[in-house]
């Protein structure tokens, strides 16, 4: 029994893709495709880590399958075989490795001018990459993900670490000491609990308040270890020094001199 039969010529072939319609005399003529894009290998795995990126930007990754990356790459299952042949694993570890790389991106600041400046630049890049990948963010640093391995958790530390070798650079401390190391890993921890914590609450406050507010905490942290680490006092003192009256530091003070000047009576 004669029946109509499609059939696609593969990705591999060099040709223009046809998709070819035949009845049973085979005499139906082809129809044309678009032409099979032909990329070098670096640029077909970045057109599936980019897919990739974006999927898990708003699903946790056991919520993403292959056939979803091959869909958002307009590309076949197999191809994406063919590049990542461990999978959806390699595949979500890969994709982590490329975001990770873009938050350590986030943190490089040139080492000039009042240190708050430079920490709002480095969070306002943090931020915006919180905010476009919001699921994926929440995924990724809450855990609990069925391909979470001991693999995907060293990338993240990775970024915490790199964030804070970023920031002790900017503090000009060669040595830093335990004290002043553990403080800027606590604000870093501080920060990504905020940002998951901005996330559960909708978005709110706005970015700008954000921002701001981790600086202050910052400076606060800073100040509060330099009270009992004379390493810590040196370099937030020098810190101190850049900052303009109508800065970020300017205004906590402005903002805390009131709350100090009540509590007197503990001096």
């Amino acid at each position: 029994m004669n029946r109509p039969v499609t059939e696609r010529l593969s990705e591999a072939e060099s040709g223009p893709d046809t998709l070819l319609f035949m009845n049973g005399s085979g005499t139906a003529p082809a129809v044309p495709r678009p032409a099979y894009r032909r990329l070098s290998v670096e640029q077909r795995r970045s057109q599936l880590l980019t897919a990739a990126l974006g999927l898990f930007a708003q699903r946790a990754p056991e919520d993403v399958s292959l056939d979803d990356v091959a869909n958002a790459a307009e590309v076949s299952r197999p191809l994406v075989y063919r590049y990542f042949p461990g999978g959806k694993q390699q595949l979500y570890e890969a994709a982590l490795r490329s975001a990770a790389d873009m938050l350590e991106r986030c943190f490089a600041e040139p080492e000039s001018g009042p240190l708050t400046q430079r920490l709002s630049r480095a969070l306002d890049r943090y931020l915006a990459f919180v905010d476009e990948h919001d699921a994926g963010f929440s995924a990724l640093l809450q855990g609990g993900s069925v391909v979470e391995t001991a693999r995907t958790g060293a990338i993240v530390d990775e970024v915490r670490r790199a964030a804070a070798d970023q920031i002790l650079r900017h503090l000009g401390e060669p040595e830093p000491g335990l004290r002043l190391r553990m403080t800027v890993r606590m604000w870093i921890t501080a920060v990504e609990g905020a940002s998951l914590i901005w996330l559960d609450e909708d978005k709110q406050p706005g970015l700008d308040e954000l921002r701001d507010w981790l600086v202050d905490h910052f400076i606060a942290l800073l100040t509060a270890t330099a009270a009992r680490d004379t390493q810590t006092a040196r370099v937030t003192r020098a810190a101190l020094k850049l900052e303009a009256a109508d800065g970020p530091a300017g205004a906590l003070a402005r903002r805390l001199l009131p709350v100090v000047s009540d509590a007197t009576h503990l001096l």
